[in-house]
């Protein structure tokens, strides 16, 4: 199959869109971690315009930062004045153009919410929307299932409470056709999400509630919401530089994005247009006046956006799982952990990440002080900077949390939290947590990022674990579901446990492959229900591999057809096979090929996963696994990741030699799949990887030099 310019792009564009979770759901982790560098809190600066530049140089000179940004743009507002505001680096590497912070437009993406979550409480100030009234009021003829007997309200859709099951940007939004234009209304028909928790009940980051916030507003007040917003909003604080639409203006003055190794990305184009979730330009200029204007009661001292009481409104943490874990107010989320200090809920911030842009604003009301941060290339760079200047400015913010005198439960009332837990927003984001030998008031969590960590308890439902010191707190609510919110993986929504599996009738509870196929029948991947047979030995397909992973990972069936002369062009799963193709999990589709009903044998599947996981990790770290048993050549650097990595189950064993049978040729049968799907979810292959590196370095290191012999 010849793939056209115009595929070509579409897979470059799919390619990044992907990155872009991966980095979300990898990387993001690390970032978290890093901001325990931060100094312990001390005696504070004074924030003046000469302490402010002082600061801002050092920092974005800094060889902490220099990695994280091509160009960034930063504003400092405090007591209704600019403190400081300055561009570093590059809007156009190539150009060498500096960045602008008065010219220079970013993507600032999900920080778009703040500023719908605005329109929405103007129009809440003039009696026109209710925050406790059903959302269908302002959509007519709205549908969508709802098993519960709460209503989804405004104010659920403000706070991320909504339930609805996740609806995140597909690939397809993200695209290089700028004459393609799709409605909110014509976008919201055809991707609402039923809801799948009781309105109200848990945290979940939610960019089609804020879609849906923006349809709200266009109903309510009659105007197109990129016209609302020009109007009442950025007109009257003279934000000129800002807008929701993609226009000939932004074409020209939005910074290039970059990707992690600093390469260019294309201008892309966003759908729906406008995107209220995401799809506003700005500069930071703009953004100090509108933090000007909402620190100062919601006027710039010429023109008034929101009412003062409406702005304490939208100062104030509307759910948590513990005081020193806020999640959201209407319009903003609780600010990156510190640790020991937690999240505090005297500052409020809004992130946001769209490809090759991630931008941060936090404002601290009661010091009358914001901070907008802005880059074009998505990363770290705000983890960084937040806990610098807190520490820098308003190192009471950072001061360690003080706990009452506290009781640690034991053992066995901790049981209650043990188990698998899955996000959700981002269903590859698994934590498995157990108790610590017996002790009372420890558990222990694991995940496929950080590896293992101890929880120590100190109050109610909230724990530090020893990693940074940073807090993970549970909710539990009446019905006996379980949330957890932890620092790392996702700290902008909770993970939920998963339901007690009910298990197969031909999978015996002591079973070595029990864990795995419970595990993912806890987790949802698997009917639970405890009446059905599993068929551990059966073998799987090519087809019912593919789709399994990709399901696994939340990756949709492609949407592009099969050539019909393809083999997989009719099969039920070719959404999935064709997917495959397209992330290039799959090669040869010239070939027309892919025999989906073939059962597919264990080395295929190591193949599969390998042409992702190379992407990521370099091959030769593999090397030097040891293969006994037959595997054959092509697949031999694929079966040697698997088993460094440890993606396998009871049936591979080493041997005392230290090499190790993966039964290559043998059919992959449904027990097995499970164990590997369980190991993708759970094993830290970052760290098992780091490690590697390390030691190929030390030998390496220790060899004699040739050149001296």
């Amino acid at each position: 199959m010849n793939f056209s310019p115009v595929f070509i792009r579409r897979k470059t564009l799919l390619a990044a869109f992907l990155a872009l979770f991966l980095f979300l759901g990898v990387l993001l982790p690390s970032a978290h971690a890093d901001s325990s560098l931060s100094s312990p809190a001390s005696a504070p600066k004074n924030l003046s315009p000469e302490t402010a530049q002082v600061f801002l140089d050092e920092f974005f000179n800094s060889q902490q930062a220099l990695p994280h940004y091509v160009g960034a743009s930063v504003i400092i507002v405090k007591d209704g004045k600019v403190i400081a505001e300055k561009g570093y680096g590059y809007s156009d590497l190539e150009e060498k153009s500096p960045v602008d912070p008065k010219k220079t437009a970013f993507r600032i993406a999900s920080v778009s919410k703040t500023f719908t979550a605005v329109a929405i409480m103007q129009l809440v100030e003039q009696g026109k929307i209710g925050l406790t009234n059903d959302l269908k009021t302002y959509i007519p003829g709205l549908e969508f299932d709802n098993p519960y007997d709460k209503p989804v309200t405004i104010e659920n859709l403000l706070t991320h409470t909504t339930g609805f099951e996740i609806r995140d940007p597909k690939v397809e939004d993200i695209h290089a056709d700028f004459d393609k234009y799709i409605s909110m209304e014509d976008y919201v028909q055809e991707h609402m999400p039923p809801v799948v928790r009781e309105p109200g009940s848990s945290y979940m980051y939610d960019n089609f509630a804020s879609l849906l916030l923006g349809l709200v507003v266009q109903n309510v007040s009659g105007e197109p919401f990129e016209s609302y917003m020009q109007k009442h909003v950025f007109e009257p604080l003279g934000m000129q530089n800002s807008g929701f639409m993609l226009n000939d203006q932004f074409k020209k003055q939005l910074s290039i994005a970059y990707d992690a190794a600093r390469n260019p990305i294309d201008l892309y184009a966003l759908s729906p247009a406008p995107m209220p979730q995401g799809g506003m330009n700005s500069t930071a200029e703009d953004i100090g006046k509108f933090m000007i204007a909402f620190l100062n009661g919601g006027t710039d001292g010429k023109n008034r956006i929101l009412n003062e009481t409406t702005v304490k409104s939208m100062e104030t943490y509307r759910s948590e799982v513990h005081p020193l874990l806020p999640d959201t107010t209407y319009g903003f989320e609780s600010p990156f952990q510190i640790p020991g200090a937690g999240s505090s809920s005297k500052i409020i911030t809004k992130a946001g990440d769209l490809i090759g842009f991630s931008s941060y604003l936090f404002l601290i009301p009661e010091q009358n002080t914001g901070v907008f941060l802005t880059y074009n290339q998505t990363g770290a760079l705000r983890n960084l900077f937040y806990p610098a200047f807190i520490s820098a400015f308003f190192p009471k913010y950072a001061e360690p949390a003080k706990f009452n005198s506290y009781e640690p439960q034991t053992a066995e009332e901790l049981q209650r939290y043990a188990g698998l837990y899955s996000d959700l927003r981002l269903k590859t984001i698994v934590s498995k947590l157990k108790d610590e030998n017996d002790q009372a008031g420890k558990m222990e969590i694991s995940d496929a990022y950080l590896g293992s960590r101890t929880l120590i308890q100190v109050d109610d439902n909230l724990f530090m674990d020893e990693l940074t010191g940073q807090f993970t707190g549970f909710k539990e609510n009446a019905d006996g579901s379980i949330y957890m919110k932890e620092p790392y993986l996702n700290p902008f929504g909770y993970e939920k446990k998963g339901a007690k599996a009910a298990g197969f009738k031909d999978v015996r509870p002591g079973s070595a492959y029990g864990m795995f196929i419970y595990g993912l029948q806890s987790l949802g991947h698997y009917s639970n229900d405890g009446s059905t047979n599993f068929h551990p030995k059966n073998a799987l397909t090519r087809a019912e591999f593919i789709q399994e992973i990709l399901e696994l990972s939340g990756i949709p069936q492609s949407k592009t057809k099969p050539n019909t002369d393809s083999d997989w062009a009719a099969h039920s799963a070719a959404g999935y096979i064709q997917a495959g193709y397209e992330i290039g999990m799959i090669e040869g589709a010239e070939e027309k090929r892919f025999k989906p009903d073939q059962v597919i044998t264990r080395q295929e599947a190591a193949v599969l996963l390998w042409r992702i996981y190379k992407q990521q990790y370099p091959e030769q770290l593999f090397s030097n696994v040891k293969l006994s048993g037959k595997t054959d050549t092509w697949a031999v650097p694929a079966v040697q990741m698997m088993i460094a990595l440890g993606l396998y189950g009871p049936e591979v064993k080493l041997q005392g030699n230290g090499s190790a049978n993966y039964q290559s040729e043998k059919p992959l049968i449904r027990q097995e799949a499970a164990a590997l799907m369980y190991r993708l979810l759970t094993q830290p292959t970052d760290q098992i990887v780091a490690e590697l590196a390390k030691e190929q370095e030390t030998v390496t290191a220790n060899q004699p030099d040739a050149t001296n012999q």
